[in-house]
């Protein structure tokens, strides 16, 4: 079992004949992931060999559906088309639509966002400025590593694309249903409460990872949503814990205010929800081998 994406996924890539796209399509090929189609207008119709693999480019989003049944886009265009790019796959209603690209304007991803609510919620987006979901030994949609963990039974979900390598990578003897990277922008689409409610509704994830960052109340409300809904053991991490107050710190939703939005404020929110928290991200997975080994 997995959350959102498996060996069945068929995956569109928007932006697939760019520099970027075109690495991390021959990666993600690589790892297994069925990857079905581009997506350029001005390249429609032609066709980009993957080492023997071809893969053909569509004009359109709603094309690429038609002719290959793809279930999954992730999105390499740059930021400035970004928005563009998202609403045409909420138009097409593709069920995923995973957002790789930094620096979009948070107006932009505050628009697609409330766009795709006002089309139904047809289209679950992760993103913008994340690493995006793997679903070890099945299928890769992003820009993970795809060598460093394996098929287990722990669920991450992470704002950090890197701590989320260092954790798969901390506990790669384990291994992993689903890591899903959500990204740390002030707005996304897939939140730390969206995962944590489908990884306590998948049979095969036995634990959950839950990485945060310092800025704003995303892990307090996760923490208040694990608190009354999940049942499964939750270990956290909580990136920031030297951060200077009143600083803006890396990503763009790190802003920290008195004691709100701090990593000690995170920390004492989730263990009042019974979540295991370690102060770096070893002493986090030490505290996952703990618990899996009873």
């Amino acid at each position: 079992m997995a959350i959102w994406l498996n060996k069945d996924s068929k995956v569109i890539v928007q932006g697939m004949t760019g520099a970027t796209g075109m690495k991390h399509t021959k990666l993600m090929l690589g790892d297994g992931t069925n990857v079905v189609g581009g997506v350029n207008p001005r390249k429609a119709g032609q066709s980009v060999d993957f080492d023997g693999t071809e893969v053909p480019v569509f004009g359109t989003v709603k094309e690429a559906i038609e002719k290959t049944g793809a279930d999954v886009s992730v999105i390499f265009v740059p930021e400035k088309f970004t928005k563009d790019a998202v609403v045409e796959a909420i138009d097409a209603e593709i069920p995923l639509a995973v957002v790789i690209t930094e620096g979009i304007a948070v107006h932009d991803t505050a628009s697609f966002w409330a766009y795709a609510g006002k089309k139904g919620n047809k289209t679950r987006i992760i993103g913008p400025n994340c690493p995006g979901i793997i679903t070890p030994g099945q299928s890769n949609v992003g820009i993970i590593p795809g060598d460093i963990t394996k098929p287990g039974r722990i669920g991450l979900v992470s704002k950090s694309g890197t701590l989320t390598y260092q954790m798969m990578y901390e506990l790669r003897d384990i291994g992993f249903s689903t890591a899903v990277g959500i990204g740390g922008d002030p707005i996304i689409g897939t939140t730390h409460i969206d995962a944590l409610a489908a990884f306590q509704d998948d049979p095969d994830t036995d634990l959950i990872v839950m990485i945060g960052e310092i800025g704003g109340d995303a892990e307090e409300r996760a923490a208040a949503f694990i608190k009354d809904n999940v049942t499964k053991p939750v270990v956290g991490y909580v990136a920031g814990f030297t951060a200077p107050e009143g600083k803006t710190m890396g990503h763009a939703g790190a802003i920290v205010s008195g004691s709100s939005g701090t990593a000690q404020a995170k920390k004492e929110a989730l263990e009042a929800a019974g979540v295991k928290v370690g102060k770096t991200p070893t002493e986090t997975a030490k505290l996952a081998r703990e618990i899996l080994a009873g």
